[in-house]
C-alpha cells in the first residue's frame, strides 16, 4: 500500500497519462460514425495503391538502414582503418538534417532540369535518359539516409560493449572476422539494431514531408488529403487510428525481437580489433566517406549554393517573423515539455509503486504517436469541447460565441507535449538516478526541505540534464512538419512550414534558407550527442 506522501504524486502522473491517451481514446470514438461513401471512395481509388505503397516503405527502409547501420558499425566499432576515428562521429551528423529537406535536395539536385543531369546531357548528349527521381527506390533511399544513424549508433554501442575478451575468445576458437560477427557479434547485438530499427520505422510511417515531395502517397497523406480534400475530420481520424495501429505492431515485434537478450556486462573496448589495411582498408574508408556525403556534405553544400544564388534575397521581415514563430513554440513547448517530465522523473523517484511506474510509461508512450495522428485526434476533441462547451458558455456569459480552442496555439502545444514527453524524460531521469539519496537527506537533517531542496539541492545537479532536454525537445519541436502544419493558428507559419509551402511550388532555392537554419539548429543537440558518446567510450 501507497504511502500518505506517495499518494500525492498519484493525481498529477495520470492527468499527465491521461492527457497521453485523450487521442487514443478520440480515435477509438471516431468509429462511432462511419461515412460509408468516403470509405467506399478511399478503397475503390486509393486504398490498395496506399497500402501498397507504405507496406513498400516499410519494407525498404527497414531492409536498407539494417544493411547501412550495421555495417557502418560494425566498420567504425572494431575495424581499424585511414579515417575512422573521425568518421566515427560524423556518421551520427545526419541525424541534424529533417527528411523533408534531405528530400527536396535530393530532387533538386537530380531531377531532369538539376544540374546533374544537366551536366551529363552536356557531356553524353541529349539522348540520354537516366532513372526517374521522384520514384520508389528515390523516396526509400532518401529515408534510409536520414534514418540509419538510429540504427548506427544503437548497433556502434552494443558492438563496443561486447568487450575484448568475447571477440578475442571467437578468434581463438578459429572464427574468421566475418564468422565471428554472424554468430557472436550480430545476435548479441540484435536488441539494439531491433531497437534501432523500430525507431527508423516509427518515423518512417510518421513521415509526410519527405513522401510529400516525391509525390509518394501513403497513409500520412492519405490523412492529410481526407482532412482538407473531403474535409471529413472523423473519417481523417479513423485513418489516423489505422496508422497508429501499424506503429504500435511496430513496437510489439521489437519488443518480442528483443526478448530477454542483454548485452555483455564486460568492460567496454575502446580500440579496434581487426587492422585492415590495402584494398580492405580502402574499401572501409570509400564506403563510409561515401554515406557521409551522401547524407551530410553534399546536401548541406546545395543547400549553401541555393542560398547564395537565391535564399540569402529572402532576409526579409518576413523570415523574421518566421523565426520568431518558430523560436516561440520551440521555447514554449520545451518549457512546458521539460517541466512536466520533470515532475513525472520526481514522482518515479519519490513513489516508486506499481500505479507510478504504470502511469510514467503511459505517459511516455506519446513519442509512438505520429505528428498527423496527433493533429486529427486534438482537433477532432477540441471541436467537440468547443461545439459542447465553449460556445454555449461564451453566448451565455454575453460574448461572441466563437470556437476558443480550435485553432489556438494551445491545441499545437499539446500535440507536441504529447509527443515530446518521452524525449525530455529520458534525459532527466538519467541525471536523476545519478543524485545519491543520501544527499537529499543529508539536506534534510541540516533543515533544507520543500522548495529550497530543490533549487538549492536537486536543480543544481539537473541542470546539464533539463538543458540537455530542453535542448532535445526545443529542435524536434523546430523540425515537426505534420503537427504544426495542420494545426497552426491562421498566420502562425514556421520555418518547417515555409519549407514545405516552397517545395510544393518546386522553388528549391527559396527553401534552402529555411531549411539551412535548422540544419545549422539542429546540429547542436548531435554536437552534445557526439560528446557525450566519446566520454562514454572513453
Amino acid at each position: 500500500m501507497a504511502h500518505p506522501a506517495q499518494r500525492r504524486w498519484y493525481p498529477l502522473v495520470f492527468a499527465v497519462a491521461a492527457l497521453v491517451l485523450l487521442p487514443l481514446s478520440v480515435l477509438l470514438l471516431s468509429w462511432q460514425a462511419v461515412d460509408q461513401q468516403i470509405w467506399s471512395h478511399l478503397w475503390n481509388t486509393q486504398m490498395p495503391r496506399l497500402l501498397g505503397n507504405t507496406l513498400t516503405l516499410v519494407l525498404g527502409v527497414g531492409v536498407g538502414v539494417t544493411l547501412l547501420g550495421v555495417s557502418l558499425a560494425w566498420l567504425t566499432s572494431l575495424c581499424e582503418f585511414p579515417g575512422r576515428r573521425w568518421l566515427d562521429w560524423a556518421l551520427m551528423l545526419p541525424f541534424a538534417i529533417p527528411a523533408y529537406v534531405l528530400a527536396f535536395v535530393f530532387v533538386g539536385l537530380l531531377d531532369f532540369s538539376g544540374p546533374v543531369q544537366s551536366l551529363l546531357r552536356e557531356w553524353f548528349g541529349s539522348g540520354l535518359r537516366l532513372p526517374r527521381v521522384r520514384s520508389t527506390g528515390g523516396v526509400i533511399l532518401v529515408l534510409v539516409l536520414v534514418f540509419y544513424p538510429y540504427v548506427y549508433l544503437l548497433a556502434r554501442n552494443a558492438f563496443l560493449a561486447q568487450g575484448k575478451g568475447l571477440m578475442e575468445a571467437a578468434r581463438v576458437l578459429g572464427q574468421s572476422p566475418w564468422q565471428a560477427f554472424w554468430r557472436v557479434a550480430l545476435p548479441m547485438a540484435r536488441p539494439a539494431i531491433g531497437a534501432g530499427v523500430a525507431l527508423a520505422l516509427m518515423e518512417t510511417l510518421a513521415d509526410f514531408g519527405a513522401v510529400s515531395v516525391f509525390n509518394f502517397d501513403t497513409f500520412t497523406t492519405a490523412i492529410y488529403k481526407t482532412w482538407y480534400g473531403f474535409f471529413s475530420l472523423s473519417s481523417a481520424a479513423q485513418l489516423a487510428s489505422l496508422l497508429l495501429l501499424a506503429v504500435m505492431l511496430v513496437l510489439y515485434g521489437e519488443r518480442r525481437a528483443r526478448g530477454a537478450s542483454r548485452t555483455g556486462n564486460e568492460r567496454p573496448r575502446g580500440k579496434a580489433l581487426y587492422h585492415l589495411r590495402g584494398l580492405k582498408a580502402l574499401a572501409a574508408t570509400g564506403w563510409c566517406l561515401l554515406v557521409f556525403a551522401c547524407a551530410f556534405v553534399i546536401p548541406l553544400l546545395q543547400l549553401l549554393a541555393w542560398f547564395w544564388q537565391r535564399g540569402r534575397f529572402d532576409l526579409d521581415e518576413r523570415y523574421a517573423g518566421l523565426i520568431i514563430h518558430t523560436l516561440y513554440l520551440g521555447g514554449m513547448a520545451a518549457l512546458i515539455t521539460v517541466s512536466v517530465a520533470l515532475l513525472l522523473a520526481f514522482a518515479r523517484r519519490l513513489a516508486p509503486t506499481r500505479g507510478i511506474r504504470a502511469g510514467v510509461s503511459l505517459a511516455n508512450l506519446g513519442y509512438a504517436l505520429p505528428g498527423s495522428v496527433l493533429a486529427v485526434s486534438i482537433m477532432l476533441a477540441f471541436s467537440y469541447l468547443d461545439r459542447e462547451l465553449v460556445i454555449p458558455l461564451s453566448g451565455w456569459l454575453g460574448g461572441a460565441g466563437k470556437p476558443l480552442l480550435l485553432g489556438s496555439l494551445s491545441a499545437l502545444l499539446l500535440a507536441y507535449l504529447v509527443r515530446f514527453i518521452a524525449v525530455a524524460y529520458g534525459p532527466l531521469e538519467n541525471s536523476l538516478e545519478r543524485i545519491r539519496p543520501s544527499l537529499p537527506e543529508a539536506a534534510r537533517s541540516l533543515g533544507v526541505a520543500g522548495p529550497r531542496l530543490f533549487f538549492k539541492v536537486y536543480l543544481p545537479l539537473l541542470l546539464p540534464g533539463t538543458l540537455s532536454a530542453a535542448l532535445l525537445v526545443f529542435v524536434d519541436v523546430l523540425k515537426e512538419m505534420p503537427a504544426t502544419l495542420l494545426m497552426r493558428p491562421f498566420g502562425w507559419d514556421t520555418l518547417a512550414v515555409r519549407i514545405f509551402e516552397m517545395t510544393s511550388e518546386g522553388e528549391w532555392a527559396r527553401a534552402s534558407l529555411p531549411a539551412l537554419t535548422l540544419v545549422l539548429v539542429g546540429l547542436l543537440p548531435v554536437i552534445g550527442l557526439i560528446r557525450r558518446s566519446a566520454h562514454r567510450i572513453g
